[in-house]
């Protein structure tokens, strides 16, 4: 995408703000999906699409069906919010891969919607619910790059031409980072839901810290000058060393400390929760760091390209003359 395409809509703060709530309320989604979870919540309301045979009267919301209920309701909410956000984005974007993004978040939030239906329907079977986790995680990052995409400073700012020659190329090692976090979050999320064992989420997460900490150092030690690259690189940093740490409290208190209690104990909520609302963090700030490296690497790229057909042309013209 070049620099003309990405940015060949004006700024529109009432678009800007409205994907903006629609991305907080995503994540406090994905937080609540994650107290359903971790408060074996799940099957506390035993049908779908109805609730205890109803498709419009509250349930007593008590023990985990306060949990379960409320995620239903707050993800009807964000069905109606992206549907908002879809149509609004088709009316006032006149980039066409915003609109397709738009019609994108519509879909991925249905099929979201169905597979936590499907969820309840087989009572909760791993790989259904481990899908549901991860398209959970994919959907806000979609909501999140939408309220990027939409802000005053990708649309007007100007972009800061920076240097992509080095070895390894960040924007490169930034994409195959995203995928490793990504993989990491669905064997996180199938370790939860008992589909694997803990094994294969440690050594991913080993990965996952040597390739995020190696992108967020190379980042800020090359381009320490460019804010729109040093600072999401900088929060990342930061991030991943709160996410080691939760992994570490979520360890302890799931794996040592839960095995034998009646009932999940409440630190290894917290620290469960904290651990997957984490690394949705680090998942949505590694993607907009990889979308502002391949931005502006691409413009450095794009006006040495130019330079280099300018300088021929000179050449070309000197010896015909």
């Amino acid at each position: 995408m070049s620099a003309t395409s990405l940015n060949s809509t004006p700024y529109n703060a009432a678009h800007h703000r409205l994907t903006v709530v629609a991305a907080c309320f995503v994540f406090l989604l994905i937080v609540v999906g994650a107290l359903v979870t971790s408060t074996d919540s799940g099957l506390s309301v035993p049908d779908w699409p109805t609730s205890f045979g109803s498709l419009y009267r509250l349930p007593p919301m008590s023990g985990g069906v306060k949990f379960e209920h409320g995620h239903r309701m707050l993800a009807e909410f964000i069905g109606l919010l992206t549907i908002a956000v879809a149509v609004f984005t088709q009316k006032v974007d006149g980039r066409r891969w915003m609109r397709i993004l738009g019609w994108s978040a519509l879909g991925t939030v249905i099929a979201q919607g169905i597979l936590g239906g499907l969820t309840v329907l087989f009572y909760l079977p791993p790989a259904i619910s481990t899908a549901h986790a991860t398209l959970g995680q994919t959907f806000f990052c979609l909501m999140v790059s939408m309220a990027f995409f939409t802000s005053r400073n990708w649309v007007r700012q100007p972009e800061a031409v920076v240097g992509n020659s080095a070895r390894p190329r960040l924007t490169t090692l930034s994409l195959f980072t995203v995928a490793a976090i990504w993989m990491q979050l669905v064997m996180g999320a199938a370790f939860r839901h008992s589909g694997i064992r803990l094994l294969p989420h440690i050594v991913g997460a080993v990965v996952v810290f040597c390739m995020v900490s190696t992108l967020a150092l190379l980042t800020i030690r090359r381009h320490r000058a460019t804010p729109q690259l040093a600072k999401p690189a900088a929060i990342l940093l930061t991030l991943l060393l709160v996410q080691v740490s939760l992994g570490l409290a979520s360890y302890v208190t799931r794996v040592m400390w839960s095995p034998g209690a009646p009932a999940p104990l409440v630190s290894m909520i917290v620290c469960t929760v904290a651990h997957v609302a984490c690394g949705a963090l680090v998942l949505v700030t590694t993607v907009i760091l990889a979308t502002q490296i391949h931005r502006h690497a691409e413009t450095a790229a794009y006006t040495e390209s130019m330079a280099n057909n300018h300088v021929v042309s000179k050449v070309e013209e000197t010896v015909h003359a």
